[in-house]
């Protein structure tokens, strides 16, 4: 991993699912540190770039380099291991263990990571820390995730998501069942966590008024080339 190199880069890739969906990207680039958001609409192809990034989906053709890595030529385990140590990922369901608690959610990605470990040192520590700047208490940490509120469970995921100090952070529309406040507050708070933790933030979104909490806003088809739909 390269301190120069981009958070990200995208050269010449193209991918395509069976039934006819594919994307085609040029070119795209972000910066270490860099908080990008990705416009365009349900099914047009957001989520298949995050999972090319996240080395989920690998293409037929071009280079994904992630912190310096070319993802898209990691095989097997290389690849599961690599998005361990360097990626957050915030889903857009969250996709959190309801019967355990937020503070065991949020320690999750140390248990598949030494990497991280190293990063994160005492990991209870960090998993409290983060919860708490994120807006969730002591009290609520030991809850089980199951119990608490659909915005509560979004700010366990995004501390998920930012322990142990990943290179790059990808969220796929976290905000989509959030009003536009909570949505603006919840990213402000977003923000002031990965200037902490160095990392840089690829989300995707379809809400253009989210804009304002990012350094840049690209538009899909600025930079991909669609054809079909992907599953929204």
């Amino acid at each position: 991993m390269s301190d120069a190199a981009p958070a990200l880069r995208i050269r010449d890739a193209a991918f395509s699912w069976e039934g006819g969906f594919g994307i085609e990207i040029d070119a795209f680039e972000m910066a270490p540190r860099e908080r990008v958001l990705l416009l365009g609409p349900s099914g047009g192809g957001k989520s298949t770039l995050l999972n090319l990034v996240a080395g989920i989906a690998r293409p037929s053709r071009g280079a994904v380099e992630v912190m310096g890595t070319d993802i898209a030529a990691l095989r097997g385990g290389r690849v599961d291991r690599f998005r361990a140590d360097t990626l957050g990922i915030v889903f857009q369901m969250f996709n959190l263990l309801p019967w355990l608690s937020a503070l065991d959610n949020v320690r999750v990605p140390l248990r598949f990571s030494p990497a991280r470990r190293r990063r994160a040192g005492d990991g209870t520590a960090a998993a409290l820390r983060l919860l708490a700047a994120l807006g969730i208490d002591a009290a609520l940490a030991r809850q089980s995730a199951g119990t608490l509120s659909v915005g509560q469970q979004q700010r366990v995921a995004a501390a998920r998501a930012l322990i142990g100090r990943p290179g790059i952070v990808l969220a796929d529309e976290p905000t989509s069942a959030l009003d536009r406040a909570n949505a603006r507050a919840f990213l402000d708070l977003l923000g002031a966590e990965l200037a902490a933790a160095g990392a840089a933030l690829l989300m995707v979104s379809h809400d253009e008024s989210l804009a304002g909490a990012f350094d840049r806003t690209v538009r899909l088809d600025a930079i991909a080339r669609v054809a079909g739909r992907a599953a929204a």
